[in-house]
């Protein structure tokens, strides 16, 4: 019987810099599994951009895309895409300023252009290549997240035309476009609800801007070594970094493993 849920999150979290798994990660996951605890990844992702992950780590639940599409062992239990007219009209907007977008389903993603400098950038510091090319992909069906290439003026200058859909900046290049209001406290909820568990019962790591709501909401919240410092601010605890065994540390101090 399950007791408890952990939530991670997955740069800088599970991954280091490097994007790499440290091997007393893997050892405490497992552990945890073991100890019949949920183990659910919480991240900005698209799904098939972690599936590498699930599988090395044997996760069958997830928040993707900071919330809008939920999976709990195996099966979906929450989807929340962009609208089409939200659609429509930010697509329109990105193509009068000639701005790159990569728009994705939960199984795939396709970039409105070739060859972009600040599309290979981004996507490089999650060791993820370029998309195949499609500008009109956004019309294909279901769209749970866009990512947007350009400097944070430009951003903000869209955010403010676009006032039901939030912009969530995740590298100096680009930023994550999803349904206003949506964030991985949502989905979160949404895999307590199907675990049968209370919110006393779950815990939390990461260590960006988009992990904020998550710690706030969720039982424990715990901040990386590594973390932005306004995500210390709203912990209730702060681990060591990611690449000292950050992860590891923060689970045996609340006897997780």
């Amino acid at each position: 019987m399950h007791e408890k849920m952990v939530f991670l999150d997955i740069d800088g979290t599970i991954l280091t810099a490097t994007n790499e798994i440290p091997g007393s990660t893997k050892e405490a996951i497992k552990k945890m599994q073991d100890n019949g605890v949920y183990v659910a990844i919480a991240t900005g992702r698209a799904p098939f951009m972690f599936d590498h992950i699930r599988e090395a780590l044997n996760i069958q639940s997830f928040v993707s895309f900071n919330g809008q599409y939920v999976v709990f062992e195996g099966e979906e239990v929450y989807k929340n895409p962009i609208k089409e007219d939200d659609l429509f009209r930010l697509n329109q907007a990105i193509t009068e300023r000639k701005y790159p977008i990569v728009f994705s389903s939960h199984q795939q993603m396709k970039a409105s252009v070739s060859r972009h400098p600040f599309i290979e950038e981004s996507l490089k510091s999650m060791d993820f290549g370029y998309p195949e090319v499609d500008p009109n992909f956004y019309q294909s069906g279901p769209i749970y997240q866009a990512l947007l290439f350009c400097k944070q003026e430009e951003e903000m200058q869209l955010a403010d035309q676009h006032h039901t859909l939030d912009f969530i900046r995740w590298h100096e290049y680009s930023c994550d476009i999803i349904p206003m209001g949506g964030s991985k406290a949502i989905g979160v909820q949404k895999l307590m609800e199907a675990s049968g568990l209370a919110v006393e019962d779950t815990y939390a790591f990461g260590d960006g801007l988009n992990d904020m709501e998550m710690l706030k909401e969720i039982g424990t919240g715990v901040a990386m070594g590594n973390a932005i410092a306004d995500l210390k601010q709203v912990a209730d605890y702060i681990t060591d970094d990611v690449d000292k065994d950050g992860l590891a540390k923060g689970l045996k101090h609340f006897a997780l493993i």
